[in-house]
């Protein structure tokens, strides 16, 4: 479109409605990153000023343990994902069509119930070392060698068993997009199988191993449940210890700061391998890959390299989770288990409508705005998605804390009745958080529904005489109403599985799904945490489900090639 026409067309959507619309996003811009800038003026302005300490005590462990945690979980999580994607996109071996659907289920399992799980299975009292004990005549442990399962070692297994299907996501996508004409001259060169993919493979899917590695490695620094359970001390596990056991905010924000510098670097990280993401093919339809067929050993070895991951990240905690839920059906019916999935599903409902609202508001409002800021600030929201739980209700508490004290106040010299603490004595402050810590969910749904949208609707729309809120509701929603079912979804599936801000921003006895399974767990009380483990894992798997059914590559049929585009 000439530019000249383009921007006729743009003055045509920004009349009527277009400053109001800007106005929202600006404010709805300011509301998502109001959290993140109260702790950062927090740290720089701290009731007691407790760096020293930090430095000289607390905060070099914190790191080096975070530092890596990140590395570890990085690392084995792009063995984990990206050997298998290599495998289901170039070979065909017993058991592919379902490996290529199997291997995502791990995104429904929160790593923390993970964690659980290999503890149970793997401790002295577990089925492993029962067994070896009855095998081999041991009678304690001081007869034999094991390896310690509450170790920084096995919260990396346990975070990469959880974690790699974003390696394997991504990665799989990459080899999507190439044409298999390379691959063809390269085995015609003589080039053998781990050639191929040493030296065509790799090197082709590198930007999208480092882009899945990098968000593996941000998810790993914002975990609190599983480093807690297995008692590794890391900058997030300083937060709760600073905040809550020494009463001290300022120091809590201030280690809160470190870890924002830390996914700040690892999302840039992921932001320039997504940069160079794609590598220039030919403007016709690229040939599809053809897999080859293995047979016998090699046949066998693949299957098993693919099922290992799923295994230890889906059929473990599955398994054993199921075992106590069955093994204690009392646990069914304890008191608070309905309340729970009350508070569970009401809140992740209302922030799921609500961030879903918020982002169609931004999107829409950049959208029709001419100014700078708004357009600025768009990506800057995203910074939500990368900041740890924790960090946000550090952010988040203290100032809706001193605001609810001042309304209470007021209220009470008002009508002489004390009408208690509204927003952080409800789930108003937890549904806060969510809406700050998905907003990139919902805004990347939204962005993405609108550049699928022909520019000439809505303007025909306009240019007929309807306002921007009509074309909005009677043009563009009914074609996004998919991308905003999905995004719906996915902010109410990980809002239910939210553990670290849910943690620190609940009221007095108010329990989640998740708050129920870490507290059951952290006491070993499996039988009573297996009911709400199995729930959560159960909305997890609408996600996976959706994503899925998403991605045409997953859905292709086993005989066709691989050369379809994939969404991500």
């Amino acid at each position: 479109m000439p530019r000249r026409r383009r921007r006729g067309h743009e003055s045509i959507l920004r009349q009527n409605g277009g400053r109001a619309w800007s106005a929202g996003a600006v404010f709805i811009a300011a509301l998502v990153l109001m959290p993140v800038a109260a702790v950062v003026w927090m740290a720089l302005n701290p009731t007691e000023n407790i760096w020293p300490h930090l430095l000289n005590s607390v905060l070099p462990r914190y790191l080096s343990n975070s530092v890596i945690l990140a590395v570890g979980t990085g690392l084995l999580s792009a063995c984990m994902g990206a050997g298998p994607a290599w495998l289901v996109s170039m070979y065909d071996f017993p058991g592919r069509r379902w490996m290529q659907w199997l291997l995502l289920a791990p995104l429904a399992v929160p790593a923390y119930i993970g964690a659980y799980a290999l503890a149970d299975f793997l401790d002295y009292s577990g089925p492993v070392q029962t067994a070896l004990r009855g095998w081999f005549g041991w009678t304690n442990a001081s007869d034999y060698w094991f390896p310690r399962i509450r170790s920084i070692e096995a919260a990396i297994v346990v975070l990469s068993a959880a974690l790699y299907p974003y390696v394997y996501l991504l990665t799989r996508a990459a080899l999507h997009e190439q044409s298999g004409s390379a691959y063809e001259v390269a085995r015609a060169l003589g080039a053998g199988p781990w050639a191929l993919f040493r030296r065509v493979g790799l090197p082709l899917a590198r930007p999208a191993i480092v882009a899945g590695s990098a968000i593996a490695m941000m998810e790993s620094v914002a975990d609190y449940g599983v480093v807690s359970y297995f008692g590794v001390q890391t900058l997030n596990t300083g937060i709760f210890t600073t905040w809550l056991e020494r009463r001290n905010a300022g120091g809590a924000a201030q280690i809160a700061c470190v870890i924002l510098l830390v996914v700040t670097l690892l999302a840039l990280w992921e932001r320039f391998a997504r940069r160079n993401a794609r590598f220039h093919q030919s403007a016709r339809q690229p040939r599809p890959i053809s897999r080859l067929t293995l047979k016998g050993i090699p046949a066998m070895a693949a299957t098993a390299a693919c099922a290992f991951p799923f295994a230890l990240g889906f059929l473990l905690p599955v398994g054993v989770i199921l075992n106590y839920a069955l093994a204690y059906p009392e646990g069914w019916i304890t008191p608070g288990l309905g309340l729970a999935v009350w508070h569970t599903v009401s809140l992740g409902g209302i922030a799921a409508v609500l961030t879903v609202g918020m982002a169609l508001v931004m999107v829409y409002g950049v959208r029709l705005s001419g100014r700078s800021l708004p357009r600025l600030l768009l990506p800057v929201t995203m910074i939500g998605y990368a900041a740890p739980g924790a960090v946000l209700a550090v952010g988040i508490l203290i100032p809706l804390a001193a605001l609810d004290h001042r309304v209470a106040d007021g209220w009470l010299a008002l009508t002489g009745s004390d009408p208690g603490l509204i927003l952080t004595g409800s789930g108003a402050a937890i549904v806060f958080a969510y809406t700050v810590r998905f907003f990139a969910i919902g805004q990347g749904a939204i962005d993405g529904a609108f550049t699928r949208v022909p520019p000439s609707l809505p303007m025909a729309a306009r240019s007929l005489g309807r306002s921007s809120t009509g074309a909005l509701r009677d043009i563009l929603m009914p074609l996004m109403r998919g991308s905003v079912g999905s995004a719906l979804l996915l902010i109410f599936v990980d809002s239910c599985k939210e553990l670290p801000a849910t943690l620190l921003l609940r009221p007095f006895s108010y329990e989640t799904l998740a708050t129920r399974v870490h507290e059951k767990a952290s006491l070993e009380d499996l039988g009573n945490a297996a009911p709400a483990a199995l729930l959560v894992m159960s909305v997890g798997l609408l996600a996976v489900i959706l994503l899925a059914q998403t991605n045409p590559g997953l859905r292709q049929p086993a005989s066709r090639g691989i050369g379809m585009s994939k969404a991500g």
